[in-house]
């Protein structure tokens, strides 16, 4: 997908999250639908199964996400799978996030962790993170199981990873 497509999209999933009043709440909920279909195989290939009814696709995500996401975020879900553009879905959501983050002066901080994390923990995280960057950050929490421990965090083109492996590797090339 060229990348003005992929802006366009951006453009109006943010238009309709803004106008509907619930662009953040909407952003976080998009990121994490991404993060999900990059992640599982089964979903991926469900919804990008062109031998599949587009109904029968836009049917799943209403499984999946009614109830645990508010219907502006099922209905953005669903015209890009009912438009074939769903492939393209990760790339898009990210664009909206990178222009949300944007409209409030702030940056994405994209944090993997292998345990989900309690908002006093976000918090403290979102304060340190700003504090070594000096960047106001939009901070997004990925539950990523092959972090063992720690978390990685990036923030642009900076990479802060804090993982149990990497600390084993670092402890590997010091004896």
């Amino acid at each position: 997908m060229s990348n003005q497509k992929t802006e366009a999209y951006a453009r109006a999933l943010f238009e309709i999250a803004q106008a509907e009043g619930s662009l953040e709440r909407v952003e976080d909920e998009l990121f994490r639908v991404a993060r999900a279909f990059e992640s599982n195989d089964q979903l991926r290939s469900t919804l990008t199964d062109s031998t599949l009814p587009a109904d029968r696709r836009q049917q799943v995500v209403e499984q999946l996400l009614g109830g645990k996401a508010s219907a502006t975020t099922v209905q953005l879900v669903s015209m890009l799978v009912t438009s074939g553009q769903v492939k393209e879905m990760p790339v898009i959501i990210d664009a909206l996030v990178k222009r949300a983050s944007s409209e409030k002066s702030q940056e994405v901080a994209e944090v993997r962790s292998a345990i989900p994390l309690t908002d006093d923990q976000q918090k403290r995280l979102a304060a340190a993170l700003t504090k070594a960057t000096g960047k106001a950050l939009n901070l997004k929490v990925v539950v990523d199981p092959s972090v063992l421990g720690g978390l990685v965090a990036v923030v642009g083109d900076e990479v802060i990873d804090d993982t149990v492996r990497t600390r084993l590797d670092q402890l590997k090339t010091r004896i």
